[in-house]
């Protein structure tokens, strides 16, 4: 549903990528983990057709990035960390008004809007100016946007940001409803407890390249750690202090 096929990106001399390959498959949660600068905004904004790739290939949902942009955007729900609410109309307003970009009938619209506002506990703010919301407000409006044309795929860059630990469990508990209806979730946090409760499995990031993947317990013993944050330390730990 989701694949990356030898993602490369560079700025020059810079490599923010290099021969980056994973897939997410429907009903799968995936974490990109890394340290800050590990390259992980860069692979999720290549993958989402923000970013055109020096080299490689990017499929979601069997939709490319070369002829295909627009297909791709269509089956896809992206939540980054320098996405912008318009300050001046509702988190309702702008469920509307991405609602009607994706095309969704008025009739399916208010519904659809009403349920988003329902499940990510909107309620209390979905009719204030966002531009009046606090840091957490605006990303749980955020990540009903990222929702609001019920894609199959869904990229999420840090999506509990800005939350607190109650409104974090709830957001888990909605992506897990989200795999089990058979999405694909690709996610990067470096809450490596999310990832652990949430990940069905992880690529480890760093320098731009794929130190490891897979299921938390292989990663884990390729490591000799006990713990996904143990494993993490172990492969970059060092080079991160140093």
């Amino acid at each position: 549903m989701i694949e990356a096929r030898g993602l490369s990106k560079r700025y020059g001399e810079v490599v923010a990528a290099s021969d980056v390959s994973f897939t997410v498959s429907p009903g799968e949660v995936v974490g990109l983990l890394g340290p800050n600068g590990a390259g992980k905004t860069t692979v999720l904004r290549m993958l989402a057709g923000v970013l055109t790739p020096t080299s490689g290939e990017v499929r979601v949902a069997g939709h490319g990035t070369e002829g295909e942009a627009f297909h791709l955007k269509r089956a896809l729900g992206f939540l980054t960390g320098d996405t912008a609410l318009y300050q001046r109309l509702t988190p309702r307003e702008v469920l509307r008004y991405f609602g009607r970009l994706h095309d969704i009938s008025e009739a399916a619209l208010a519904p659809r809007i009403e349920a988003l506002v329902a499940r990510f506990r909107l309620s209390d703010f979905a009719d204030r100016q966002c531009g009046k919301l606090s840091a957490g407000q605006k990303q749980r409006a955020n990540i009903a946007r990222a929702f609001v044309n019920d894609p199959p795929a869904l990229i999420l860059d840090e999506p509990t940001t800005a939350l607190d630990v109650v409104t974090g469990r709830f957001l888990l508990e909605a992506f897990r409803e989200a795999r089990a209806a058979g999405k694909a979730i690709l996610l990067s946090t470096h809450v490596l407890g999310d990832a652990e409760a949430l990940c069905d499995r992880v690529v480890l990031l760093h320098r731009g390249r794929v130190l490891d993947q897979g299921t938390i317990p292989e990663v884990c013993a390729r490591a000799g750690a006990q713990t996904l944050t143990e494993a993490f330390l172990a492969r970059v730990g060092d080079e991160v202090a140093a």
